[in-house]
């Protein structure tokens, strides 16, 4: 993957919590509906600022569980809290978000992460697995097509859960 997009993960420090501050992003806050910011711890302006010096979340960024709770893929659409043990994947590269958070969804990752984790108590995947993940790159044609398919499938699925 670090061929064709920019991998990051957030900080590994336990930064002090506040009644007040900024919000800070963990596995428990990536759900398979999306993100979910009503538990989410906050953080101090420097602690934030701090974090963000390496790993600042942008809209349309890519971030999914690294420790715990593995995957739950999630395009951003707010851009406004820090992340901790989460993987960043930045919009920008040879690769259409739309189409990359699929594959990131599908069975043919998760194998991926279920070998990669094998014998751990504790689920982990490094940065450099994930960089290491590879996978076929179709034309930017493709991509977006196969986004929008998926995106829209998705979509659906949601609405039919929701019904009573």
């Amino acid at each position: 993957m670090s061929d064709v997009k920019d991998v990051r993960d957030g900080t590994h420090d336990s930064p002090k919590y506040y009644n007040e501050g900024h919000p800070l992003v963990t596995s428990k806050n990536l759900t398979e509906h999306g993100l979910d910011m009503t538990d989410v711890s906050l953080i101090s302006d420097e602690d934030f600022y701090a974090i963000n010096q390496r790993s600042k979340v942008d809209v349309g960024d890519i971030i999914f569980g690294m420790i715990g709770t593995i995957g739950n893929p999630v395009i951003l659409n707010r851009d406004d809290f820090a992340i901790k043990n989460v993987a960043l994947i930045k919009r920008d590269g040879e690769v259409e978000n739309e189409f990359l958070i699929q594959l990131l969804k599908s069975p043919v990752f998760y194998r991926y992460i279920k070998k990669e984790n094998a014998g751990g108590t504790q689920k982990f995947l490094g940065l450099s697995q994930i960089r290491n993940f590879e996978f076929p790159v179709p034309s930017r044609a493709e991509q977006k097509q196969i986004g929008t398919f998926f995106s829209g499938l998705d979509h659906l699925i949601t609405l039919h859960q929701r019904e009573p």
